[in-house]
């Protein structure tokens, strides 16, 4: 293919992909232009997406930042890219050639960006782990918006790589004694290679009178659990999305009388105890630096070439059973 040209995924909705071939700007002050290594699937937002099921009323708000096309589609979505710099333009952007990079743009082979939109990649973290640094970033943000502190009794619903990587942030605190709950058996692997132990919801070891409960399964039925092990005038974060899905809650029960609070945490925005310190680029650099410990390459789950993504992306959009992080791997990585 001609170094003026990529290839690029693009959602076609409901339930379809295709690989466009796309002109590749040229340089200009300022910016660079990457060759992908890698790229990683949201398991989550993406199958959303590529279902056509993002809500209207969402359209602005779900744009990912270097998205091209408009909801439902075609468009060009994602944000988890992994590269190598091969040029840039001007001193700051020359300055990064030959760096591996990350980026949060859709899955395509090259493309070019300003220079502030790649973070280098720290000493000590492999590209093809680095696909998880959104999964960070997300998990990150949710524990500064759930504020857990020494000693809780937390427990974490789902699983899945977000809400993995939120208990194992959690249970690094002094103290915390936490529970990772999922109805997958088979996660109880990838759960013990970071050190947590998975337990099965309606167990009879299933935490009561939780100080903290965090919810990432992306199910009703989740969500009402967390409510159930919620102690007095605790805290229930709300991690997943659910599109167009109307949830049913039980608030006519104990909702009331406990004096729960229950809210959302989504990653677009800083905490608003962060914003004085805290900008986008240095969460991401935090999360790409969490990333350096080995025992993470248990959350990706599985690899597959970029060029069958149009085949591979139907399936796990309708049926991700045991899937956590997939990864795309581009020629030449």
């Amino acid at each position: 293919m001609p170094t003026d040209h990529t290839s690029a995924f693009w959602t076609v909705p409901p339930g379809a992909g295709e690989l466009r071939t796309e002109a590749l700007p040229a340089l200009r002050a300022g910016e660079v232009r990457v060759r992908a290594l890698y790229s990683g699937i949201s398991r989550g937002t993406e199958s959303l997406v590529f279902r056509g099921e993002v809500p209207a009323s969402e359209y602005q708000r779900m744009r990912a930042p270097f998205q091209q096309g408009d909801f439902p589609g075609p468009v060009k979505y994602g944000y988890i890219s992994v590269g190598i710099v091969e040029d840039g333009m001007g001193k700051q952007a020359a300055a990064l050639r030959g760096r591996t990079v990350f980026c949060l743009h859709p899955h395509q082979q090259r493309y070019v960006v300003p220079a502030d939109a790649v973070v280098p990649l720290p000493e000590g973290l492999p590209a093809a782990r680095a696909v998880l640094a959104a999964n960070m970033e997300t998990a990150i943000n949710a524990v500064w918006d759930a504020a857990p502190s020494v000693g809780d009794r937390i427990a974490v619903i789902g699983a899945g790589v977000v809400g993995t990587l939120v208990a194992w942030l959690c249970a690094r605190i002094p103290g915390t004694q936490v529970s990772l709950i999922d109805i997958d058996p088979g996660r109880a692997a990838p759960a013990a290679a970071l050190g947590l132990a998975l337990r099965v919801p309606n167990a009879a070891d299933c935490p009561q009178e939780c100080d903290l409960v965090i919810h990432a399964s992306g199910s009703a039925s989740g969500l009402r659990s967390a409510l159930a092990m919620a102690g007095f005038e605790a805290t229930v974060v709300e991690m997943s999305w659910f599109g167009q899905q109307t949830v049913a809650l039980p608030l006519g029960e104990a909702f009331h009388a406990k004096r729960l609070t229950l809210r959302s945490s989504q990653v677009g925005h800083l905490p608003p105890t962060r914003l004085p310190r805290w900008t986008y680029r240095r969460r991401m650099e935090l999360a790409l630096s969490l990333l350096v410990d080995h025992s993470l390459d248990a959350l990706i789950s599985g690899e597959s070439d970029f060029a069958g993504l149009p085949e591979l992306m139907p399936a796990l959009a309708t049926d991700g059973a045991g899937v956590l992080c997939h990864r795309i791997r581009y020629p030449g990585a």
